[in-house]
Order: structure tokens, then sequence, then C-alpha cells
């Protein structure tokens, strides 16, 4: 690490930082945008369904080093959304992927659809998420992890989703802690005669809960899979904000009126208790199953301070954040020495080793948890 003298200036203190920080720690090919959001305005709900505000389109944009992304929060028409500051529909191969990075002041939650992701740290963790499994990491007052796709034998890319939620003010300088969430430990609902499939990851939908200590801001999961006819309702808590994401079909209608497309995100406003969908592919697609996210978040009563992963409440704040990281100080202590396993590609020796990714011992971890929950 190299260490620089900075200026009291905010501006200059930003730039001099992206040029100065050492390649050990490269922020320098993550795309950052800088926002004050103030969250402070909560509305009024009624017993109604909720209405759409806003529909995102998710476009394919490069992210890291050779992965790509389709973003619809944490862009120009969706800076953020009490409390969520980006959604990430993911994809990466090979080396490429988000090598060694840092993050402060909030969490990230990382669903993996398809293909594995290893994850390390300068704490010491590290592990691989396989396809169905999460991973919920809360930041706090510092942390850089590299997180890298883990070679296929056809080659195919590793897919997933990555959300990024505030952390309350009071919790900002948390320590650093990891939680992940094993595909067979979630919960699923199967109704209509197997039309609609319901994974609860977190909350509660159809009479089954699954609340679990994940982050420390409350958030709901779904993830939804409908056959062509199928319709679902969903309740939601008045306190909450939700968007709905659609990673696979079209055809998706919500309450009657509103067509939602794949790679489409639906921010729905705080007006309803529940939302209402039916599935209607086109002809010809009536084969083609849908899949869904809904996900919700606690909102918080607070000011949203961002560059890049670092958030505060105030500008003081982040300015004091680029000086502890390149001062390795008030939690990137760790900077000065850690050395990245995996940020240049995982490799079968790292997967069977360090990443204890045996896929042997994950399935008697699996076979041992079904044993103790039957």
């Amino acid at each position: 690490m190299h260490w620089v003298s900075l200026s009291l200036g905010f501006l200059v203190l930003i730039l001099s930082t992206i040029f100065t920080l050492s390649k050990q720690t490269n922020i320098s090919n993550f795309n950052f945008n800088f926002t004050t959001t103030n969250n402070t305005n909560l509305e009024m709900t009624s017993n109604a369904a909720r209405t759409v505000k806003q529909i995102v389109n998710a476009v394919q944009r490069p992210e890291g080093v050779g992965a790509t992304v389709r973003r619809s929060i944490g862009i120009m028409g969706c800076r953020n959304f009490n409390p969520f500051l980006m959604f990430d529909h993911f994809s990466s191969s090979g080396t490429n992927g988000f090598p060694e990075h840092p993050h402060k002041g909030q969490e990230t939650i990382t669903l993996v659809l398809r293909g594995a992701m290893a994850h390390e740290d300068f704490t010491g963790s590290k592990g691989i998420l396989y396809g169905g499994d999460l991973q919920f990491m809360t930041a706090g007052k510092g942390v850089v992890h590299s997180e890298m796709p883990v070679p296929s034998e056809d080659g195919s890319p590793t897919v997933g989703l990555q959300l990024w939620v505030d952390l309350p003010e009071n919790l900002k300088d948390a320590k650093p802690r990891y939680r992940d969430l094993r595909s067979w430990e979630i919960p699923e609902v199967v109704e209509q005669d197997g039309k609609l499939t319901v994974k609860v990851i977190s909350g509660k939908s159809y009479g089954v809960e699954s609340v679990k200590d994940l982050a420390y801001t409350p958030v709901h999961y779904y993830y939804y899979k409908m056959k062509a006819g199928a319709t679902f309702k969903q309740e939601l808590p008045s306190d909450f904000n939700y968007f709905l994401y659609v990673l696979n079909g079209n055809g998706l209608v919500l309450n009657g009126d509103t067509k939602v497309a794949q790679y489409h995100n639906a921010f729905l406003n705080d007006d309803g208790e529940y939302i209402t969908g039916e599935y209607t592919p086109a002809a010809g697609k009536e084969d083609e199953e849908l899949e869904f996210v809904l996900i919700g978040g606690k909102q918080l009563d607070q000011k949203v301070v961002q560059y890049g992963p670092f958030v505060a409440t105030t500008k003081e704040g982040i300015e004091q954040a680029f000086i502890d990281y390149n001062y390795a100080r008030n939690g990137f202590e760790n900077v000065k020495t850690w050395r990245t396993l995996i940020s240049n590609g995982v490799t079968k020796e790292m997967i069977e080793g360090p990443l204890n990714g045996n896929l042997e011992k994950r399935e008697q971890a699996r076979q041992a948890y079904l044993a103790a929950h039957k």
C-alpha cells in the first residue's frame, strides 16, 4: 500500500484517493457515483393493493473486471430506493469478476442463481456460494473483499443478484460479519397444483415464515416461480419499501393492469398492504416459466450520502472514510498486511483447500441438515 498526503478539500480528497490507491486494493475498476438523498418522508398506507411507482429497464453494462451487470438501483433514473442503494443482476466467468475492493457503512446480500462464486475478505473469512445459496455481509466500519466466479467445466458464467442495503446510522461502525444461507435452508411454498412456488428467503408468504438474523436492516426476500395461468398475492408491511424484478419470462401483470417484462424492475409505492399478479405468457410461450424476486426493506429515516462503496449520512463521513481507508485505520487496519487469494482467479486447489468448497462435504452438510429438520 502506498500512503499519500491528502488535501482537506473534499473534491481533492476524492481525486487523489482514486489515483493513488494501491494495486492491492483497487477500486478504479468499479463505477462510482456520488449521491445525497434525504429519506425522511414516509407515506401512509391504506388497505389496498400497492400501486407501481416506476418501472426501470435494467440495461446490461460492464462492471468490475470483465463482468457484466444489469443494474436497476444505483443508476441515473433510480439513485436509491430506501433502504436499498444498489441492485445488480450480474454475470461473470473465468477471471472476470470483482477483485479486491472496499465497503463501508452498508450491507450486501448476494444470491447465486447459477454456477458458483468464491469470496474472501481481509478479516480471513472465505468460502464458496453455490447455486441457490445466499450471503449476507455487513461491511459496517469497513471491509475489503473479493468476489470471483468459480470456473465451470462447460465455461458457462456464474449468474446472480447482489443488493446493497443501507445500515442504520447507529450501526455504520458495526464490526464486519457474514451470514451464509444455504439453498436447503430456505423453506419453499408450493401452491395451485404446482403452478406457483415461492422460496421464502426472509419474510412470510402463504403461511410459511422464514425469520432469521440475516441483516441489521430488516429485509424481506421472496423468489417466485410461476407457470402459465398462475396468480399470486403477497402481503406487504406498511413500513417496508418493495420492488419486483423479473429474471425470466414475459407476461406478468401486476394488480390486473401493469405489465412487467423480463429484466424490468417495478418499484412499488407504499400506498397499500399487498400486491397481486398473474402470469399469462404469449402464444407459443406457454411452457416458459416466469421467475422474479420480490424484495422489501424497512425504510430508514436518515440521509444517504454515498460515494461508490462508501456510505454515510454526511459528506464529512465520506471524507473520513477515504482518509481511514488510505491510512489503514478505524476499521481498515488489515489493508496493510492482507494479500488476496482469489482476485486473479479461482483454482481447484483453492476450492478443495482454503475455500472449503468440496462438493462431497457440501452434500454431507445438506443431508445432515435435512435429517435434523425432519
